[in-house]
């Protein structure tokens, strides 16, 4: 089942710009919720396991929603390979960062450094010639959005910076393998969303679960039951639920667009981080999240208003 797209079906869904709105916001607040997920999980649960579990646990419950849809996962083994390195990209690698990260960064810094894809999806795409094109907006949006923030966590996290240096580009890594995720998602755009998003995660499950059982030996850990209960929140809603949506949005804003939610989940994150976790939000806070919504309207205006001119010179 194809998703039509802005680009190509314009006509097909008249509200569509809206609820594009809506599933971007969702997501950001999904992922934003992560690293409250993922502070509390990795308390008892080592890194490599966290993720193992993680991404094994929403694989197996998208498979069983797609059976339950009659629909089945590609065969082939050209599309499993795409699936694999999609996994390498936007869950394996990027997963394990941000967990190994968080064990020795604090909160706000490491929201920071891995919320940066969008800046290198706008350099890959220049340096590949994809179809996001530079312009004064989204170039404003994505200074607006890094304002944002810094703003929103702090000039105190910056102060972080040259400790534990290890983890801060490890934080960094991650953001690129987002870009890469991101930018290499727009081949699945044949595919029913959810069908890239569980075969990704199988794929990821599959590096990921001999890693841990060799390394961790999960057997003999004895997890707080908070651990276990934020890891199955993370496989359910910031991994399962949030990739289904992460993949329609990819084809129907593209990339730059998709990852701009990076910016919005920023005061989603700290807010959330605020409640369960006690962490307290700068006075600069809401002057930032005006900063990050500039940013990401204006990165995302780009998408709808490009489309509206295609629709007038057809």
């Amino acid at each position: 089942m194809r998703i039509k797209t802005l680009e190509t079906a314009p006509d097909a869904y008249p509200f569509l710009p809206v609820t594009e709105w809506a599933l971007l916001a969702l997501l950001a607040t999904l992922w934003g919720a992560s690293y409250t997920f993922i502070r509390i999980g990795v308390t008892t649960i080592p890194p490599l396991t966290l993720m193992a579990a993680r991404t094994l646990v929403a694989g197996m419950l998208l498979l069983a929603v797609l059976q339950l849809r009659g629909v089945r996962l590609p065969r082939d083994p050209a599309n499993w390979r795409s699936f694999l390195l999609q996994g390498c990209f936007n869950s394996v690698l990027p997963f394990t960062l941000i967990a190994w990260a968080e064990r020795s960064v604090d909160a706000g810094l490491a929201i920071i450094l891995s919320s940066t894809s969008p800046i290198f999806i706008f350099l890959l795409s220049r340096r590949l010639g994809g179809a996001e094109k530079s312009s004064p907006l989204r170039l404003a949006g994505v200074g607006a959005g890094l304002a944002g923030i810094c703003l929103i966590v702090g000039v105190e996290a910056l102060g972080g910076l040259g400790h534990s240096l290890v983890a801060q580009l490890a934080l960094v890594a991650a953001a690129v393998c987002y870009g890469c995720a991101a930018m290499y998602g727009r081949v699945f755009k044949d595919l029913d969303p959810m069908v890239p998003a569980a075969g990704s995660l199988l794929s990821g499950a599959a590096l990921l679960l001999p890693a841990s059982l060799a390394i961790d030996q999960p057997w003999t850990l004895v997890p707080a039951a908070e651990s276990v209960v934020a890891v199955l929140a993370l496989a359910v809603l910031s991994t399962a639920l949030a990739f289904t949506i992460y993949f329609r949005l990819i084809h129907t804003l593209g990339p730059m667009s998709t990852a701009a939610q990076a910016y919005l989940r920023i005061p989603i994150g700290v807010g959330i981080g605020a409640m369960f976790l006690g962490e307290r939000l700068s006075t600069t806070a809401w002057l930032g999240l005006a900063c990050t919504i500039v940013g990401v309207t204006a990165m995302t205006l780009h998408t709808h208003r490009g489309c509206a001119f295609r629709r007038s010179r057809s």
